[in-house]
């Protein structure tokens, strides 16, 4: 099993874990454990939002670079780590504070 199917396995295991997806520099996805449409929805919107951050953090210091992207809302945290060939992005419900 390769290391990304490894962490997707570990990560979908955690009881607040709805989904996990993994995509390519382009958007596309690669794997996810969501049905396809919410996949490729995630996928999409996600691929652009990273994009997005990325640029930002590059006009506010060009010595800096985006390694994790956390947003929280109330029904869902979404955890994004773009890494050089891909994204992960696992999606849970949030514990209560």
């Amino acid at each position: 099993m390769s290391e990304v199917e490894e962490t997707i396995r570990r990560l979908s295991s955690k009881k607040n874990v709805e989904g996990v997806v993994v995509v390519n520099q382009l958007g596309l996805m690669i794997r996810s454990t969501l049905d396809a449409t919410l996949a490729k929805q995630y996928a999409s919107l996600m691929t652009e939002l990273v994009r997005m951050a990325k640029d930002s953090v590059t006009q506010l210091d060009a010595q800096n670079e985006l390694t994790f992207l956390r947003i929280r809302t109330k029904k869902h945290e979404i955890m994004i780590c773009p890494e050089r060939d891909y994204l992960m992005i696992v999606i849970q419900i949030p514990e209560s504070s």
